[in-house]
């Protein structure tokens, strides 16, 4: 694992880690989403983690990695001092018992498929054109334009 990590530019640094509730990071990942910033927020708190050894479980922490990202981080500490976005994490775990998600990395593919740990790129490859195909599609109209977000 060290190896793969290095080698894609990830140092994992265990030694370091500070383990602690995830939850409101995963409440913060929702909010990230809403402003475009879930993907850049989701690594800067992995970094912080794995990395850094930050205590990602703490409210200035998170509001730091938050800040880190371009996102407010006056609104970021509302959000932690409150409990928006919880009705959503609860959304995700209910999700994750009833897939029998017992681990991460677990990936969730529409919304009926479910992959657990790491995985080959041909494992993952394959995993998404089983999900293509379980996917409902939306119905084509004659000269619409179609991307992954649906069909203009």
């Amino acid at each position: 694992m060290f190896g793969a990590g290095a080698a894609a530019g990830l140092e994992f640094r265990y030694d370091r880690i500070k383990s602690g509730n995830t939850f409101d990071a995963h409440r913060l990942l929702h909010w990230a989403l809403e402003h475009g910033k879930q993907g850049e927020l989701k690594e800067r708190l992995m970094r912080g983690y794995m990395t850094e050894g930050q205590a990602i479980g703490e409210p200035d922490v998170l509001v730091s990695l938050a800040a880190d990202v371009g996102l407010d981080a006056a609104e970021a500490r509302t959000i932690l001092e409150g409990d928006r976005y919880t009705k959503e994490v609860r959304t995700d775990e209910a999700l994750a018992r009833q897939l029998g998600i017992t681990g991460v990395p677990f990936f969730v593919m529409a919304g009926k498929l479910g992959v657990s740990g790491a995985q080959p790129v041909e494992s993952l490859a394959a995993a998404l054109a089983k999900a293509w195909e379980l996917a409902e599609p939306e119905p084509v109209v004659e000269g619409a334009v179609c991307g992954p977000d649906g069909c203009d």
